[in-house]
């Protein structure tokens, strides 16, 4: 079986308040995008565990710390499953603010649902994704929300994108969490991100905000200049995606970008 888990944007992202476990309250929009990467599962005829391969952009670090077999292993502690063997073409950047890593690991889960007939519910799946991290319940249903928590309870956000292009670009720069919230301060908006995106996408500019541009804009500049550029090319809204690196921007048509972009990942196309 074959899957294409895609990638999120965040549409605004407000710091509202750090809570006494040491996480913070955010409000944000999650909204899936067409790029993707390629994931396929089988019953496995030749070994009694699993096996795990994986091409595209080159992963690191022990297979047992990734999301996608985590969840296998999550499944596995609750259910029977067989040996299956997982081959993954990565094509999501990592670091980026796209939630590559959260959605491999949420369609682990329903295509091993599906797979094996397990008649989990759509429900059960979110809350075995929210074992494996806050974002990951978001690509069960896979469709756009307004997220609050620590980004973790989910509500129906009513917005729809179709028809705009999106263009998404990723240098090559990582951002780490205390980067992000280095020049961060929690405060409750005086109008919530769920009502500001009701108004005409051209209004955005002015009125939705990511908190965590002020702190990632002073510390990497570049990334700052890649918004600004997006702008200079016509963009109707621009935002980095979540604590970047990332930074999309929103066009009423293709643009021609006659900026330079060095190092950078670079993607786009019409959403849907």
């Amino acid at each position: 079986m074959i899957t294409y888990p895609n990638a999120k944007i965040n549409i605004g992202l407000n710091v509202v308040e750090k809570r006494q476990d040491g996480y913070h309250n955010i409000e944000t929009v999650f909204y899936p995008i067409g790029l993707c990467d390629v994931l396929e599962i089988e019953p496995s005829e030749g070994c009694t565990d699993y096996s795990f391969s994986a091409s595209g952009i080159p992963l690191s670090g022990d297979p047992e710390e990734n999301l996608i077999v985590k969840a296998y292993r999550l499944l596995q502690s609750e259910y029977d499953i067989p040996p299956v063997d997982i081959s993954l073409i990565k094509q999501i950047p990592f670091g980026a603010g796209l939630g590559g890593g959260s959605a491999d690991a949420a369609f682990t889960l329903k295509m091993l649902n599906e797979m094996f007939e397990l008649k989990i519910t759509p429900r059960k799946l979110e809350k075995l994704a929210a074992v494996l991290g806050a974002d990951c319940p978001v690509f069960i249903r896979n469709k756009a929300v307004y997220a609050t928590g620590i980004g973790n309870v989910f509500s129906p956000a009513k917005i729809s994108l179709k028809g705009y292009f999106l263009v998404l670009i990723k240098p090559d720069i990582h951002v780490s969490t205390p980067e992000a919230y280095s020049l961060v301060i929690p405060e409750k908006p005086d109008v919530s991100i769920a009502e500001n995106i009701q108004r005409p996408i051209s209004e955005w500019k002015a009125l939705i905000k990511n908190d965590f541009e002020k702190s990632v804009f002073a510390l990497h500049p570049e990334i700052a200049e890649i918004k600004n550029n997006l702008y200079a090319a016509g963009a109707v809204y621009a935002s980095m995606s979540g604590s970047g690196s990332s930074v999309y921007g929103l066009f009423e048509s293709e643009p021609v970008l006659d900026f330079k972009l060095h190092n950078c990942f670079v993607t786009g196309g019409m959403l849907k």
